[in-house]
């Protein structure tokens, strides 16, 4: 029997080993054979919007609780001084001077000048339904330019409402430089037209009714002209001009 032969296939030593293409996982290779890179898809983050601190909306919300109390209060004061003054109407009280007397104008050993005023002063309460209590420490002085010759203290009392009350107030003082100033007053005498100034601070409080309000004070400023500044005469006032004002 004959042997028979096996033919086996030749193998190419030289031939380049085929080897797979070297592409990574997930992407795809051109017509050419060349792998293009595919990028792999990007999450959305979320954008989170901060809050502002708590701290800050506490304070703001404080400050406009605090502006919108103080703003009612204004109102409701307001509306309580207007509904005061349409019920009360309240007026200023008036003064006038009715007689000035000199008891005593002389120089002293020590070159004062002393003086000494009798002043009487009707005061008019024209109010009907506001009282005025006059406190203590009530002043009345007279004044010779910017020289003080005397003063004294207005009584304390109470005017009830369109009342009209006379005042007796005794007023008397010691100047320095009292021969300066007794020779420039007997210089003016003899114009006939000496000018004199009353000043008034009267500490009061208004009653509305049963309620007794806190002190004010009430500052006046007569401008008077007279005719002469004898002892022992009533003296003519031939021009008055008084200003009133309430100060709080």
């Amino acid at each position: 029997m004959t042997e028979q032969q096996k033919i086996h296939p030749a193998v190419d030593v030289e031939a380049p080993a085929t080897t797979a293409p070297l592409v990574p996982p997930g992407s795809a290779t051109s017509e050419k054979g060349s792998p293009i890179q595919q990028r792999p898809p990007q999450r959305t983050i979320p954008v989170v919007q901060t809050r502002p601190p708590k701290k800050r909306s506490c304070c703001c919300k404080c400050i406009c609780w605090t502006i919108s109390l103080i703003v009612l209060l204004l109102i409701i004061l307001g509306a309580t001084v207007g509904i005061l003054y349409l019920v009360f109407r309240p007026k200023l009280p008036n003064y006038s001077i009715d007689s000035l007397r000199i008891s005593d104008l002389r120089l002293n050993f020590d070159m004062t000048l002393y003086a000494r005023f009798d002043v009487k002063i009707t005061a008019n309460n024209p109010n009907k339904k506001i009282g005025i209590y006059y406190e203590q420490g009530g002043r009345l002085s007279v004044w010779y330019k910017n020289s003080n010759l005397c003063q004294g203290s207005l009584p304390k009392f109470y005017q009830g409402h369109q009342n009209v009350t006379k005042l007796d107030v005794v007023l008397t003082g010691q100047t320095e430089s009292g021969n300066t100033l007794m020779s420039a007053l007997q210089e003016q005498q003899q114009t006939g037209q000496i000018p004199l100034d009353l000043k008034v601070v009267a500490p009061v409080a208004i009653k509305l009714g049963r309620l007794k309000m806190r002190k004010v004070r009430i500052l006046g400023d007569c401008n008077l002209v007279v005719d002469s500044l004898s002892a022992n005469n009533i003296i003519s006032i031939k021009a008055s001009n008084c200003k009133f004002r309430l100060k709080l």
